[in-house]
């Protein structure tokens, strides 16, 4: 366990493990999160981290991929052999192929060193809330004027009922069960599609045009399906 792993708060508030081995980053994250009333838990190295995430049962884990022991990626994995709490990944690896493979590898969001404060605290709102919600989510998804009613199966944007193709209704759904996170292109083709087709990217850019074109003002500018270049797509959830 690491030297500088720092006690738990008094106040219950969510507990996050920090792995991370910059030292600049973990007094920076250490003295933002607990004036929220954050748990935190810090670890230098993946094999740390690991003990960490394991015996602090956190509601979030927040991790580095250039670790000095173990791969960001393998942590992630080892991870998610038993698992399913949410995993941000914050990296100065800012490259598309590196975020794919975080994502693949079983993270749920990803944070690009330098980052803003706002950023990484609307993140974790979002990983929190899916921790809260064991990632079942509610029945009913809204966010701005689009509503999503999964037992009715409709869909309605300022009020109006919009109809959708089965195809990019699954699409749609898939979406609002993981709302805020960003979904790889390859996650998004086997979810919807099936393992069959996660090399069909032209699938997805298609039925991912038609939904904009029905839901959102102005399909050139979305409001609720946001792209992440080159990495997949993120319906937004706030």
């Amino acid at each position: 366990m690491s030297p500088e792993s720092s006690p738990p708060l008094p106040a219950a508030g969510p507990a996050i493990v920090l792995i991370e081995d910059e030292p600049q980053i973990r007094r920076f994250l250490r003295a933002t999160f607990s004036s929220q009333g954050y748990r935190l838990y810090e670890a230098t190295t993946g094999e740390d981290g690991l003990i960490e995430a394991a015996t602090r049962q956190p509601d979030v884990v927040i991790v580095d991929l250039g670790l000095p022991d173990l791969d960001g990626l393998e942590v992630i994995r080892r991870i998610r052999e038993w698992s399913h709490v949410p995993i941000i990944v914050l990296s100065a690896r800012g490259q598309e192929r590196d975020k794919v493979a975080a994502l693949d590898a079983g993270a749920d969001d990803y944070v690009s060193k330098p980052f803003g404060v706002g950023e990484l605290q609307a993140r974790l709102r979002v990983a929190l809330r899916h921790a809260a919600a064991g990632d079942s989510g509610e029945p009913t998804f809204t966010v701005g004027g689009l509503r999503v009613d999964q037992v009715k199966r409709q869909v309605q944007v300022d009020g109006k009922d919009v109809h959708c193709t089965p195809i990019e209704y699954r699409l749609l759904t898939t979406l609002v069960r993981h709302a805020g996170k960003v979904l790889s292109q390859r996650q998004l083709l086997k979810e919807v599609w099936g393992p069959a087709h996660i090399e069909q990217a032209h699938y997805l850019r298609v039925y991912m045009a038609q939904l904009r074109r029905k839901l959102e003002a102005n399909p050139a500018r979305p409001r609720y399906l946001l792209t992440e270049p080159g990495v997949g797509y993120r319906l937004a959830s706030e």
